[in-house]
């Protein structure tokens, strides 16, 4: 078990002990997407959905969702969070929408799952808010784009 950081001697789970660890800028940065029917997009587009302004709304949805990241994923530290922006990207032509987050802080652990959890939260805040239009949607290609800081230093997918 010494392998896995978050077990103890004995099997069981505890959340890694960081105190020892330097504190450095930390950034992470993760996307994913939604498609949807072409109906359902162009109403999202133009804002005519009936819940209202779909993107604001899963905007401030995935900052929510990054700032909640400690008490959804057990193990998280609860970090304080210098920055998340959340931004779409439409695709036109696959009537998808992109959803990039970038979180960062200055701390003694990343911030990866915060920026994936406000990923899914937002992609997910689109789906709950777009349902009645269109219960195909799908939500896929969920990934840590980049992350720097750290002791294991910068990653890029």
């Amino acid at each position: 078990m010494a392998d896995f950081t978050h077990f103890n001697q004995f099997g069981e789970a505890v959340m890694v002990d960081v105190g020892e660890k330097k504190e450095t800028a930390r950034e992470a940065v993760a996307e994913g997407r939604i498609t949807m029917s072409r109906e359902c997009f162009q109403k999202v587009r133009e804002g005519t959905m009936k819940k209202g302004d779909v993107l604001g709304v899963a905007r401030i949805a995935g900052i929510m969702g990054a700032k909640k990241t400690a008490e959804l994923i057990p193990l998280c530290h609860i970090l304080n969070l210098t920055k998340v922006e959340i931004r779409f990207e439409p695709d036109e032509q696959t009537c998808a929408f992109n959803a990039v987050c970038t979180v960062r802080t200055v701390g003694k652990t990343g911030v990866e799952m915060e920026a994936l959890t406000g990923v899914n939260t937002a992609l997910l805040t689109i789906y709950d808010m777009c349902k009645a239009v269109d219960k195909t949607m799908e939500m896929s290609d969920i990934h840590l784009c980049r992350k720097s800081g750290g002791k294991s230093g910068d990653f890029f997918r």
